[in-house]
């Protein structure tokens, strides 16, 4: 499987491992933009489920329900698996929305993606 760019997402796989990076701009999109851009990410992770995912928030500092709703997603398509979904590069803004909503529980979060790629491979 090839990596995927999508106007507001990159996909990427390192081996069986695989990590998307949204693009800044996801923060002011509309649903119906996040939600096209995230029917394409996702179509390749269940056609391959990796057995890990990283999500590199880096770029991005503040993000809407329909994104959370695409993190719950992605989520949905490795843990039935038994992998692993991690987060990586997460603003403090970001931090406090996974805190209040208890997301912060469901997923690790690694203050960049080189640290969560060393875990994620290390397991």
């Amino acid at each position: 499987m090839r990596d995927a760019v999508v106007e507001y997402f990159q996909l990427r796989w390192y081996g069986e491992l695989a990590v998307i990076t949204p693009a800044s701009e996801v923060e002011n999109l509309p649903s119906n933009v996040i939600e096209e851009a995230a029917r394409m990410i996702l179509t390749p992770l269940k056609d391959r489920v990796p057995s890990g995912l990283i999500v590199d928030l880096s770029a991005v500092n503040h993000f809407s329900s329909e994104f959370i709703s695409f993190l719950l997603r992605c989520h949905l398509i490795v843990k039935p698996m038994g992998y692993e979904m991690v987060l990586a590069g997460v603003s403090p803004r970001i931090r406090e929305l996974l805190n209040q909503t208890n997301l912060d529980t469901i997923w690790a979060i690694y203050p960049n993606r080189a640290e969560a790629m060393a875990v994620m491979r290390s397991e």
